[in-house]
């Protein structure tokens, strides 16, 4: 969970921006939560807390009404219905508030369904749902270690289809300005950051590089890579300063559930 909210506050500040530059500073007074981590709590308070995933996201996303990079036209006005209905996105949101599933769940075929569950509210066309279940699912199988690094291309495109495209066609796709805001884009560019990279770090800066949607790319690779990485501490505690309180009260009941230090 952690992983996903450093992925997106660092990839935060080049969504819109000029594209980042290898070596590029991590945490900066430009960087911010998006709605990637708003969500992401969102989905882990619905699971801790009892609530519905529909009900506990348009309470958080209330709460936040314009969070840095905005929210996308068609969930915007799904968090401000009286009555929200599924809109059949497949939008990378799909893929990138999953992540809580991965670890609050452990059963495998929980976690699938769970994952879909966390989609359809809004993300509920078949790609949408395939996003989030091939991430959490992928998650959940590096952090119990049920998978190779060497085995997931292969598994990826058997189970769901994805083709992993190479990090030099990804950085390609970026340097043309090109927003990947769909699952089908996102997702297996997220894979191959994280296939590529050789810590936690390593995999956030790789992901931020692929430009792009960056705070979702990363976010979603950094759920990946918490899974199979450790993550340094001074990366959390940075991160952490950028959370306001109700955040991280729900971060520690998070990992106080799980079992682990933060």
């Amino acid at each position: 969970m952690i992983g996903a909210i450093i992925g997106d506050i660092v990839g935060s500040r080049f969504e819109f921006s000029e594209p980042p530059k290898p070596g590029f500073k991590l945490f900066t007074p430009e960087c911010d939560f998006t709605d990637d981590t708003i969500c992401t709590i969102a989905i882990a308070d619905a699971i801790l807390n009892g609530k519905s995933y529909k009900d506990s996201l348009q309470q958080w996303c209330r709460r936040y009404p314009v969070p840095t990079g905005g929210y996308g036209n068609r969930f915007h006005d799904w968090v401000f219905s009286d009555n929200p209905q599924p809109y059949g996105s497949f939008g990378n949101g799909a893929a990138m508030r999953v992540s809580p599933v991965a670890w609050l769940f452990d059963d495998y075929q929980q976690v699938k369904e769970e994952s879909r569950r966390t989609a359809e509210p809004s993300h509920n066309h078949p790609e949408g749902l395939k996003g989030a279940e091939c991430i959490a699912t992928l998650c959940y199988w590096l952090r119990t270690c049920r998978i190779t690094k060497a085995e997931i291309e292969n598994k990826v495109e058997r189970m769901w289809g994805y083709k992993i495209p190479s990090l030099k066609d990804i950085y390609k796709i970026g340097s043309e300005n090109h927003f990947d805001g769909t699952c089908m884009e996102t997702v297996p560019m997220a894979i191959r950051c994280f296939l590529e990279s050789q810590n936690f770090e390593d995999a956030i800066r790789i992901a931020v590089l692929a430009d792009g949607d960056t705070d979702t790319k990363a976010d979603i690779t950094g759920a990946l890579a918490e899974a199979f990485y450790q993550i340094p501490e001074p990366l959390i505690e940075k991160a952490f300063e950028y959370l306001p309180d109700e955040m991280l009260n729900i971060i520690i009941q998070f990992y106080t559930h799980i079992g682990e230090d933060i």
